[in-house]
């Protein structure tokens, strides 16, 4: 939100108060708070009639500092808030002068001037991060009376900020005004499904605005040489977070907000969907997944999407006895045949839906101020929503859902949450502005714990459209509603980038879109892309996405892509490992993995898939490609031609073929079974060495599909050979090959 009128003056009817200069300091052993009144205080005289601005220092987590602007200070307390981590017991220092006052936690210290026009600096070691400065604080009241309160922080020379959740637009948000509030508003606009008010800065840290309500950042834009932040109210709290690399920081910021859970191994496989609004039953399923079988096509997870459910009564969670007269058989069937099976859900309780009633008896709908039932007509008629803020009606609504886990329903696409009012009563007195954002993350929640009580730790898994922060605890995540074009390829590349440099672990997308039909040749393209992602469906909404639906050639291009995957597991389920464990996502954007390189700040058509793979998708019918290599010799995983960097590649590739470049010097461990993901992946795994460096030592880690540890390998190159031997975990009956590619 801006609030000047260029650099002098406020917009009409604002006013703005700023701190002036400190009268004082409080310090305790872990914070400390500055009172820095309105202008300055040259007698007594000075102190009345003036407002001043409070601003409290603290440290939430080792390696981060938070600030909190205030100032009236006597407003009820607002819920919800983001849950955090409580990890107060890491040491903090606490030093105040006559200079200065100062919190060191880990290297990152903030300093206070003490005497002269405001300044906050926040340092690494000596060496200067960002700062808040004369006129970066603001206490806003606009021309409606309505308060907001306000920061900037410095933008150094050819710093560059990325986040703020899956966001469509320019992956450089330089210049860009972000509004965090989720929208329903596909992929093509500046709206956005998971909006997180936590930014990563090319610099080395990251911040994050501790606000679940509406939050408008401001970067480069309003002043271009600053981010502001503003939320509305009276006070505002966020977190300046250390690297020093990007990657760093992504682990402290998911260390204070969540980490993704490990995911089954079953779901990295491919996805097949009935799509939306196609005509489909029974007959329809099995046809497809017989034709998958004929062609040889590996098939792990069977969805169906939202007919699976009577029209006008979404959700009740009854199948349609018109079109599944036999669930219970039907999941029987689909299982033997050794597939998992996802249902669509959503929050929405139609009025037609048996649950209305019984929601609004019981009060678990969310209500009016007047104390009746919200509703509208948007998606389905007199819908109301489910209140997660009641922990009964949280239980209820998964009540429901276990009996399709009894029945046999392994996972839920849990679509849908970001329309949320905020004329309405929350059951646990929450602020509704605050709950518009934070319902996506109840929601999730809700689904994914039942999961996990009744499947085991590890074998939960959503697909779920809507998020914030926090909401990274319960993937998968996948896209949203992109458009059947390569435009739309490339903005939902843009989305995953920027959700990844958000805290997010994992991401999915429709291969082929989701909107319209596809070109063959934009299915074949996006099959390369979906099959290096995390996790890969198919879907669509008016037509199917079975490849023989398009042409022969995809058939063959799915088939090699999925069975390439598959082969990848060894590798990929390290990257999630990583992802489990250290926050650290699977697919990474360039500038995470070469925060050095200043041509990987701005790429947005490439990225790392794991920390070893460079994967470029082909965005053209006629198969030309221009992607970046860093410096060093990069090996194409199928063919073995090199391409040395760092510099800028252009070249064709046919439908079966997509840019996958290995890191010089990479170990990628391909497993042995391409038809299906869950199998033990260190079992006779083969280790690829690639353009490695003379007496190159390499430890390679190959998860359990459990989540357990697995085994570790140390890979030694010497005198143009290489070797392997076990160093950790059980070795029994695990053979293994080293091939060195150095064409």
């Amino acid at each position: 939100m801006k609030f000047t009128d260029g650099y002098w003056q406020l917009r009409p009817g604002v006013s703005v108060l700023r701190p002036g200069t400190v009268e004082s300091v409080e310090p305790d052993e872990r914070s400390f708070t500055v009172f820095a009144p309105i202008g300055k205080i040259t007698g007594r005289g000075d102190t009345l009639n003036r407002p001043v601005v409070t601003v409290r220092f603290f440290s939430p987590a080792p390696g981060v500092v938070g600030v909190t602007v205030g100032h009236h200070s006597g407003g009820l307390p607002k819920q919800p808030r983001f849950a955090l981590a409580d990890t107060t017991a890491h040491p903090v220092q606490v030093d105040v002068t006559g200079l200065s006052a100062r919190l060191t936690t880990g290297e990152l210290t903030v300093r206070v001037a003490l005497t002269g026009p405001w300044r906050v600096d926040f340092l690494r070691g000596d060496r200067l991060v960002t700062s808040s400065t004369e006129r970066s604080i603001g206490v806003v009241t606009d021309a409606e009376g309505r308060k907001y309160v306000h920061d900037r922080l410095s933008l150094g020379v050819g710093e560059t900020i990325y986040g703020l959740g899956e966001r469509f637009g320019a992956y450089v948000k330089n210049g860009q005004t972000v509004d965090i509030w989720n929208a329903d508003g596909g992929t093509a606009s500046e709206q956005a499904y998971k909006n997180v008010p936590f930014y990563l800065s090319s610099a080395g840290y990251g911040v994050f605005v501790d606000h679940p309500e509406h939050v408008s950042f401001e970067v480069g834009s309003e002043v271009v040489s600053q981010t502001q932040f503003s939320v509305p109210g009276q006070s505002l709290t966020y977190h300046v977070i250390d690297g020093p690399t990007p990657k760093d920081v992504l682990r402290r910021y998911t260390a204070l907000t969540g980490r993704p859970a490990w995911v089954p191994a079953w779901s990295y496989g491919l996805w097949l969907s009935t799509s939306f609004t196609t005509s489909y039953d029974e007959k329809t399923v099995t046809e497809f997944i017989d034709g998958m079988a004929e062609r040889d096509l590996p098939l792990s997870v069977f969805h169906f999407d939202c007919f699976w459910m009577r029209q006008f009564h979404w959700v009740d969670f009854i199948w349609d006895p018109a079109t599944f007269p036999d669930p219970e058989g039907m999941l029987r069937r689909l299982h033997e045949r050794g597939l998992k099976v996802c249902v669509w859900i959503n929050p929405y309780i139609a009025q037609r839906s048996y649950l209305f009633e019984e929601g609004r008896q019981a009060g678990y709908l969310v209500r009016n101020p007047d104390g009746s039932v919200w509703q509208w007509d948007k998606w389905q008629a007199g819908m109301a929503l489910v209140d997660f803020t009641n922990p009964d009606a949280a239980r209820w609504y998964a009540d429901k859902l276990k009996v399709l886990l009894d029945m046999g329903v392994d996972c839920f696409k849990t679509d849908f949450g970001e329309r949320i009012p905020t004329d309405v009563v929350w059951h646990d007195g929450a602020d509704p502005q605050r709950m518009h954002n934070y319902y996506a993350h109840l929601y999730n929640k809700a689904v994914f714990e039942l999961l996990t009580a009744e499947r085991g730790e590890g074998e939960a898994v959503v697909f779920a459209r809507s998020a914030t922060a926090g909401g990274q605890q319960f993937p998968v995540h996948w896209g949203g509603d992109c458009e059947s074009t390569f435009v739309a390829m490339a903005e939902s590349l843009r989305g995953g980038l920027s959700l990844a440099a958000s805290g997010f672990g994992y991401w999915s997308h429709d291969i082929g879109g989701f909107e319209g039909t596809p070109d063959p040749a934009v299915f074949k393209r996006w099959i390369a892309f979906g099959l290096l992602s995390s996790h890969s469906r198919l879907h669509g909404s008016g037509s199917y996405r079975v490849p023989w639906a398009y042409d022969e050639e995809a058939v063959d291009v799915l088939r090699r892509f999925t069975r390439l995957k598959m082969a990848l597991m060894p590798y990929l389920a390290a990257a999630a490992d990583e992802a489990h464990r250290e926050g650290v996502p699977v697919m990474r954007p360039m500038v995470l993995e070469f925060p050095d390189d200043p041509t990987a700040a701005y790429l947005d058509r490439q990225y790392m898939l794991g920390p070893d793979l460079l994967v470029a998708p082909v965005m053209s019918a006629d198969g030309q490609v221009t992607y970046y290599v860093p410096a060093g010799a990069w090996t194409h995983l199928t063919s073995g031609a090199q391409v040395t960097g760092p510099g800028w590649v252009t070249e064709k590739h046919g439908f079966d073929s997509v840019p996958v470049l290995a890191r010089p010097g990479a170990v990628i461990p391909f497993g042995t079974v391409t038809d299906r993901p869950d199998y033990r992946w260190a079992d006779g795994v083969t280790l690829r060495l690639y353009a490695p460096a003379p007496g190159q030592r390499t430890r390679v880690r190959v998860p359990a599909p459990d989540g357990g540890p697995g085994t570790e390998f140390e890979v030694y190159h010497h005198d143009g050979t290489a070797t392997a031997e076990v160093v950790a975990g059980d070795s029994s009956g695990y053979r293994c090959e080293v091939t060195e590619v150095t064409k």
